[in-house]
């Protein structure tokens, strides 16, 4: 009686065992199934929000080149407290790439820090120098360059006002360069409003591969002006009459 109940005993555990191991076999399938599954959605995430960040920058309205005047050994004009306006260029091209940037546009620099785009060696620095701004435009093809200046009249030191140029044989930058000097005169308020101006000497219009104006943000000869030039208040409200200029040009030639 008790080899029938140790029998019967073995049986019930092996008959338990039996069961399990079935239930082990549906389960894990399933199990493996489901944990594939859970894989195979984050990867889809992580592939989402990368696929997301990418059309982000392929959503870029297009590129537009900015070009600080002078730089290195080429101070450009000087004010009387001493400012080179190779350092204003640069400050205003700055502030300007930062508006254009979250309006949705690709920005580019000819230069990004004081020095100037030539070799120590070259024999004519100022030409290559030139030269290499204009090759950085036509290797960008952008919609547009703007190139920033600050202006003088030593002849004349009551002159003052922002005032743009444009190529005189370039309808477009003709309705470029209207656009940010009435937006300039509008924000601005200078004394006397100037009007955009045709030009058929500098180099960076001629030479340009892209609808290129230049924009002229003051007079250093002019003591005022001067003073305004190096507010950062100013400074922030003409790179935002700038900006809106080129939005508007932009908006329009659609």
């Amino acid at each position: 009686m008790k080899k029938e109940k140790q029998e019967l005993l073995i049986k019930g555990m092996q008959y338990v065992m039996l069961i399990a191991v079935l239930a082990f076999s549906l389960i894990l399938p399933a199990y493996g199934v489901r944990r594939q599954s859970r894989e195979s959605a984050a990867d889809e995430i992580v592939q989402a929000g990368s696929e997301e960040n990418s059309g982000g920058e392929n959503k870029k309205k297009g590129t537009i080149v900015l070009d600080a005047g002078h730089g290195g050994r080429d101070p450009g004009v000087s004010g009387a407290s001493g400012i080179d306006e190779k350092t204003l260029n640069l400050i205003y091209a700055k502030k300007l790439e930062t508006l254009l940037v979250q309006a949705g546009y690709r920005v580019v620099q000819t230069r990004d820090s004081e020095e100037g785009l030539y070799d120590e060696d070259a024999s004519n620095k100022k030409a290559q120098d030139m030269q290499r701004r204009c090759a950085v435009i036509e290797e960008e093809q952008p919609l547009l360059t703007v190139s920033i200046h600050q202006n003088s009249y030593p002849q004349d030191a009551s002159v003052c006002g922002p005032q743009v140029f444009y190529y005189e044989h370039s309808a477009e930058g003709e309705k470029l360069a209207a656009c940010i000097q009435n937006s300039l005169n509008e924000q601005l308020e200078p004394p006397r409003k100037l009007t955009s101006k045709s030009n058929s000497t500098y180099y960076i219009l001629k030479r340009s591969a892209s609808t290129t104006v230049i924009v002229e943000c003051g007079f250093l000869t002019n003591p005022e002006e001067e003073t305004k030039l190096q507010d950062e208040t100013y400074q922030n409200r003409a790179a935002s009459a700038i900006c809106d200029g080129i939005l508007e040009y932009l908006q329009d030639s659609r």
